[in-house]
């Protein structure tokens, strides 16, 4: 094992604390495979564990097969994302369950959000969606439209991920997050009483936290909840 990895810090995995990125202004690093380029947002070791990234490959660029112990969920920002099972253009939300395996790449390049290493281990879904052909739902106010994505749930949690779309001007409820929020700006500006948090930007509100959130210019945000406190016991010392 190198120096490097001996002497790893892990990146962002007190999830017990808000974190807030704007990945826009991240510097890439370099990824094991030529060509594949990382922006780490939270990160349990040098090459395994749970970690979630903003991934990009370069145009002809394809990453050496491998397994996911615990899963992976991709959502693919820009570009086509590819692999031996079919391609994925922009807008596409991929769930690979644990034990599952590919080869993946892109002829075009392409951006993506990666999580790794995170599902329970009961959750076995396969999923793979486009969303520019998946229904919206009506929110829970007026101006919020929902598009659920997945949801997976046991005795002692539920974990539900969507697409939410803002109008221009809506407000929502103050509210608490239970088991914890993630959520990726993809378009537009998101906001709350902490800040405003453009396109692009990351954000992860720890267990039973709350805040009234709401857009005046509109947005686009892809939403992970009840998720963290489970997460938390899974990583390793």
């Amino acid at each position: 094992m190198s120096a490097t990895t001996n002497h790893f810090i892990p990146i962002n995995m007190d999830r017990e604390q808000r974190c807030v990125i704007e990945t826009a202004s991240n510097e890439w690093l370099p990824s094991p495979s030529k060509g594949v380029w990382r922006k780490p947002l939270e990160r349990e070791a040098a090459e395994h564990g749970q970690v979630t990234s903003i991934v990009r490959y370069e145009p002809g660029t394809f990453f050496p097969a491998h397994s996911h112990p615990l899963g992976e969920e991709i959502f693919v920002l820009s570009g086509v994302f590819e692999d031996e099972n079919g391609s994925y253009p922009a807008g596409s939300y991929l769930r690979n369950p644990p034990g599952s395996s590919h080869t993946p790449g892109s002829s075009v390049g392409c951006e993506l959000l990666v999580k790794l290493n995170m599902f329970d281990a009961n959750d076995q879904q396969q999923v793979t969606l486009n969303t520019h052909e998946t229904t919206w739902l009506p929110g829970l106010v007026d101006g919020l439209t929902v598009m659920p994505l997945h949801e997976f749930a046991s005795d002692s949690f539920a974990e539900h991920t969507a697409l939410v779309r803002w109008q221009r001007g809506t407000h929502f409820s103050t509210h608490r997050h239970m088991g914890g929020e993630e959520v990726l700006v993809l378009d537009g500006t998101f906001e709350d009483e902490y800040g405003q948090y453009p396109a692009g930007t990351w954000i992860r509100s720890p267990h039973d936290s709350k805040h009234r959130p709401f857009s005046e210019d509109g947005c686009l945000i892809l939403v992970k909840v009840g998720h963290l406190s489970r997460l938390a016991a899974l990583t390793t010392a």
